[in-house]
């Protein structure tokens, strides 16, 4: 049967790790604010506990014995652990405070983030967060950028990353505008139908349309019959019948559920990985790390949904 170890045990075992590394119980007296005598008898009654010598004693100087060399490196990992555990409960008992700045493309932004950073606030009402949303990409470090989320790979060797989710792209159109001009069959089938495309806000580029085709990745432009820069305008012109349009399934959900919007093409959908980005220098700073472990509790494995 394993024995539970006593509080009595523990502070013979501080008396003794102290004493084994200093070499002498007058130094580790002085290093635990204690007499010399009360180390000692504590060393003396966890021998006793153990039934071993734990050290060779002379005048001048303590031996550690072949069962004291056992015990002082099993007690030096306990100690240790001991020390962490104290360090983790102190580190959760202090406020965090300061400023995050956060980056995010405009949709990641109003539809996964701005629903759930209040929830971050309330439990951390020290911090202040500095939320930008824009389709450029930023220089995190240049810029002075604490954690960012994107989509793609990460090719920045300053940057940490951490897996989110799989952001699906997938086209969507309304079920009365596929009533009357059909439901296309194969990518290339989207050219001859009415578009709806989105283009980035701060470089003017329209966002091409990809599509999985066995193992490659095709990318289409199909001439629009509208073109927007918002991702809400671009769903809610599709589900108002204007034509196809090439989303985020997150995005267009709650259309999908009211029978406003149908996926279509599905089998050729890609999914593009999102991530959370921080830079090196921010690893260590405890209010960051604190978001980055709210975020991954709230985001991971969602594919763009939020669980809080």
């Amino acid at each position: 049967m394993k024995e539970h170890i006593t509080l009595d045990r523990l502070t013979g075992l501080t008396a003794f790790v102290r004493s084994a590394s200093l070499g002498s119980y007058t130094a580790a007296a002085r290093a635990l604010s204690l007499s010399p005598s009360a180390v000692s008898k504590s060393v003396r009654r966890l021998e006793q506990e153990l039934a071993v010598w734990l050290f060779t004693r002379t005048t001048r100087s303590l031996t550690l014995t072949p069962e004291g060399q056992d015990v002082y490196h099993h007690g030096l990992r306990i100690l240790r652990e001991v020390e962490a555990m104290q360090q983790a409960v102190l580190a959760a008992r202090t406020e965090l405070s300061g400023q995050i700045r956060i980056t995010a493309p405009l949709s990641v932004g109003t539809h996964m983030l701005a629903p759930i950073l209040p929830l971050f606030r309330e439990r951390h009402p020290g911090i202040s967060i500095d939320l930008r949303l824009e389709d450029r990409l930023l220089d995190l470090v240049e810029e002075g950028i604490d954690v960012a989320i994107r989509s793609g790979t990460l090719a920045d060797s300053r940057l940490r990353s951490r897996s989110l989710f799989p952001h699906r792209l997938c086209a969507f159109a309304a079920p009365g505008y596929l009533a009357r001009h059909g439901a296309p069959t194969h990518p290339e089938d989207v050219l001859h139908h009415s578009c709806v495309n989105f283009r980035y806000r701060n470089s003017g580029q329209i966002a091409p349309w990809p599509f999985r085709l066995a193992d490659d990745l095709v990318e289409l432009t199909p001439k629009a019959a509208f073109t927007v820069d918002t991702v809400d305008t671009l769903v809610a012109l599709t589900a108002a019948g204007a034509g196809i349009c090439v989303s985020v399934s997150s995005f267009a959900q709650s259309h999908v559920a009211r029978g406003e919007l149908v996926p279509i093409l599905d089998e050729y959908a890609v999914d593009f990985p999102v991530a959370l980005l921080w830079p090196e220098s921010r690893s260590g700073n405890p209010a960051v790390r604190a978001l980055l472990e709210f975020l991954r509790q709230t985001m991971t494995g969602t594919q763009g949904g939020i669980t809080a």
